[in-house]
């Protein structure tokens, strides 16, 4: 597969180092001048993964929007609707030259959400701070009548008359009621399958946790807290905090960000996993051989082991990289993913607390209790109890 290359006769997302060891990101144009519009939209989001985002997704609307010649200034709510279907919407209307073309494909419904949310808020700034295009921003200031989750999930939601609306997100296909769990034995014939020592562990750490892979590749060594009752106070068992980081050198970030601390060389706050035996056990067998050997002293738990780059950060990337190999030699059907052990242990929780979406939640470090019970509470279809009920109703014994 060819590897991409930057590109210099078009407009293009530059990536921009900081001094902190973060990154930001800019559109250019082909002279390398900043698009200006662009930057004043994404420059609020600076420190967070949604820039890159919606960088990304900003200057493919940009690059068809000079295809079909026009502006902030000109374009309708029609072309807007235009671009979606010709990047994968469905659009009751005839939208022209499809835009996304072989080798790229078009975009997914999830996709399709984030740029439909990107070009609302790119254009809701830009033509209400330059004063132009009103017709566009009264179309996207239009309001829907609050539905009965949209009352559940606001603060006094009884009181709620309208609610905001975008004309261009696609209608948003039904929540995945049986998520896509690890194949059966799959967890032991990984761990056979692997080769290294941090290999087992990764593989044990989101077994036994419900770690996202970012979170687990952006872990640093003062994270750790594998003992009872640790000097930060806020779990007596061991445990491990996941904490966002702008500037981690492998440019892993955690998915949720809330507020930690580091007092006296103790972490605080960021998201608090419980830790097993096993996972102690793996993690010191990791520390004690090729930690010991490759560690470049940068703090970070996971590292490379071979090649030019080793004892530096291993990304995510690697780590998914990874689990796919070792599924192929353990012959596991499908692609092994790091979240499909996120869904396997939710709903290994629910099914060992007897089907209680709040512990599941609170063990899984899950932000709803409704969207815990709604995916993962279902009935097993072919449990025992299962079975016994629907005998009692059929009358039979």
């Amino acid at each position: 597969m060819a590897r991409s290359r930057v590109v210099l006769d078009d407009l293009r997302v530059q990536v921009l180092k900081r001094a902190g060891g973060g990154v930001s990101y800019a559109i250019l144009w082909p002279g390398g001048s900043v698009d200006e519009e662009a930057d004043d939209y994404l420059r609020p989001f600076e420190g967070s993964g949604t820039q890159k985002t919606y960088a990304y997704a900003l200057v493919d609307h940009l690059r068809w929007r000079v295809r079909e010649d026009l502006t902030s200034e000109t374009i309708t709510m029609l072309d807007l609707q235009r671009y979606m279907g010709a990047v994968g919407a469905r659009v009751p209307m005839p939208y022209g030259q499809p835009w996304r073309t072989p080798p790229k494909r078009p975009y997914g419904a999830s996709a399709l959400q984030v740029a439909a949310a990107c070009l609302k808020g790119f254009y809701l700034r830009t033509c209400s701070r330059s004063g132009s295009n009103p017709e566009l921003v009264a179309a996207f200031s239009a309001e829907r009548l609050p539905t009965k989750v949209d009352r559940d999930r606001a603060l006094l939601g009884h009181v709620k008359k309208s609610m905001p609306t975008n004309p261009l997100a696609p209608a948003r296909p039904a929540r995945r009621r049986h998520p896509k769990m690890l194949p059966e034995g799959a967890k032991p014939e990984l761990l056979d399958e692997v080769t290294t020592a941090r290999d087992a562990m990764v593989v044990r750490w989101l077994s036994d946790t419900s770690l996202r892979i970012g979170g687990l590749t952006g872990l640093h060594l003062v994270d750790l807290h594998l003992r009872d009752n640790a000097a930060c106070n806020e779990c007596q068992s061991p445990h491990l905090h996941v904490c966002h980081r702008w500037g981690n050198p492998n440019k892993a970030a955690a998915k949720i960000k809330p507020d930690w601390s580091m007092v006296d060389g103790v972490i605080t706050g960021g998201e608090i996993y419980r830790v097993s035996p096993a996972m102690i056990g793996t993690y010191f067998q990791y520390m004690t051989t090729e930690y010991a050997k490759y560690a470049a002293g940068h703090g970070m738990l996971l590292i490379q082991l071979a090649g030019p780059h080793r004892g530096e950060p291993w990304t995510a990337d690697a780590a998914r990289g990874m689990l796919r190999r070792a599924g192929r030699r353990a012959q596991l059907p499908g692609r092994i993913t790091p979240k499909a052990f996120r869904h396997q242990f939710t709903n290994d929780v629910m099914d060992a607390s007897g089907g209680k979406p709040l512990v599941a939640k609170a063990a899984g470090n899950w932000a709803s209790m409704q969207m815990v019970d709604e995916v993962y509470g279902h009935p097993d279809l072919h449990s025992p109890e299962f079975t016994t009920a629907l005998k009692s109703v059929w009358g039979e014994e």
